[in-house]
């Protein structure tokens, strides 16, 4: 890049991260269409990937794309389902000055600026605002329609529930009048109500560990938190159905975005496109303007009697078995069962039972019972996966689990 780039802003800083992470996904996957229509998509209004600024987040996804955009036949190119905005984009980029790529012209991409197989029609702005004013327009008639229609019926409804009130008086009248001539007839007992059958009441659940929902998941993405210097914001699949509260889709899988203060304890490289171990089921909370959806599990050296956590680590994030999936189910062995839906803060089911995680000599993610008088029993259980498979950290044993 030229010496003379203009200066970014924080917030554009990291979007030029979040772009260098999704040029890495592209070299490993460079057709996937996901990531293509998205990328299409933003640069349908802008030069570069930041609007109108150049930065090295440009050169990279050139640097990706570049070699299977060179193979890209017309109709990936200009077609109706293709991707010219990608192409002009990479055309840009290869062709300015100011990204002294220096590309001499037989590695660059061939670009025929005739070549256009499929143009949107443009919308006429005028006639689209008169069609929604007509839209608009019946739309209210047929409502004030409805509304006349439902004012009869309510007329004639309240005349036809006059007419029965007065003829019940009129029989009442007329029983009345029986009656006081002698005929009085013995009144009918009521009949006693049986009592109703009382509900059990509902069995209460003892706290136990497996009310916290773990799980696997997949980080699909990392960067740092505009805002914040300690915190990540991390972008993870960990088995949601479509329409979960707190999810969205990205790169074909539904995530949620989960900060972490492991800025400066974990490198960011390191954060990037791997399995870990993560609370599904806390309720989300902001920080520092983004909410984050659950909590990424880490290891760190257990506090001696007097201690203060000065919080610079070591810190080792919690590895589920290599062959797991995201939202694969991880539970300690000897406290399995299903976990709340969102655990309840009032009941402090994760701050019960957390002092209890910890790491073993073998390095394996573990429950001490005997460290939580609530979990009924003094036994240690692996952090294991519906197979049997353990979570592990590196190098920490002994430590907390968090």
């Amino acid at each position: 890049m030229a010496s003379e780039s203009p200066k970014l802003t924080p917030t554009e800083e990291t979007e030029v991260q979040q772009w260098i992470t999704t040029s890495d996904r592209l070299k490993s996957s460079p057709s996937d269409a996901s990531i293509l229509d998205k990328l299409n998509a933003h640069l349908t209004s802008r030069t570069t990937l930041l609007g109108t600024k150049p930065s090295k987040a440009d050169v990279a996804i050139y640097e990706s794309l570049a070699p299977t955009v060179k193979s890209w036949t017309p109709e990936q190119r200009t077609g109706q389902q293709g991707h010219p905005h990608i192409l002009r984009h990479l055309d840009f980029v290869q062709n300015s000055g100011i990204f002294e790529l220096k590309i001499e012209d037989a590695d660059k991409i061939k670009v025929d600026h005739d070549e256009i197989l499929y143009v949107k029609p443009p919308t006429d702005a005028k006639a689209e605002k008169e069609r929604l004013k007509k839209e608009k327009a019946a739309a209210a008639a047929a409502a004030a329609g409805e509304g006349g229609a439902t004012a009869t019926v309510v007329d004639r409804t309240k005349a036809a529930v006059d007419t029965v009130k007065d003829a019940a008086a009129g029989a009442k009248d007329k029983a009345a009048a029986a009656v006081g001539a002698g005929g009085d007839k013995p009144k009918k007992e009521k009949k006693e109500k049986a009592p109703k059958p009382q509900k059990a009441p509902a069995v209460a659940t003892p706290p136990a560990p497996h009310l916290i929902d773990l799980r696997v998941g997949h980080i699909l993405k990392a960067i740092k938190h505009p805002e914040a210097d300690s915190l990540y914001v991390s972008t993870i699949a960990m088995g949601d159905k479509p329409g979960t509260d707190d999810t969205e889709e990205y790169e074909g899988q539904v995530c949620r975005t989960v900060c972490s203060g492991l800025n400066g304890l974990v490198p960011l490289e390191e954060m990037q496109g791997r399995k870990v171990v993560v609370v599904a089921n806390l309720k989300p909370v902001k920080m520092r303007g983004i909410k984050s959806c659950a909590m990424v599990l880490a290891a760190s050296p257990k506090l001696k009697e007097g201690e203060v956590d000065d919080h610079k680590g070591p810190v080792e994030l919690v590895t589920p078995p290599a062959d797991s999936k995201a939202g694969d189910r991880v539970c300690f062995d000897g406290w399995r069962g299903e976990p709340e839906g969102v655990l309840n803060p009032k009941k402090k089911i994760w701050e019960t039972f957390q002092p209890g995680f910890t790491t073993t000599d073998n390095l394996e993610v573990a429950f001490d019972g005997s460290l939580v008088k609530e979990a009924g029993k003094a036994e240690v259980g692996k952090l294991t996966t519906a197979s049997g498979g353990a979570c592990t950290v590196q190098t920490l044993k002994g430590a907390t689990v968090r």
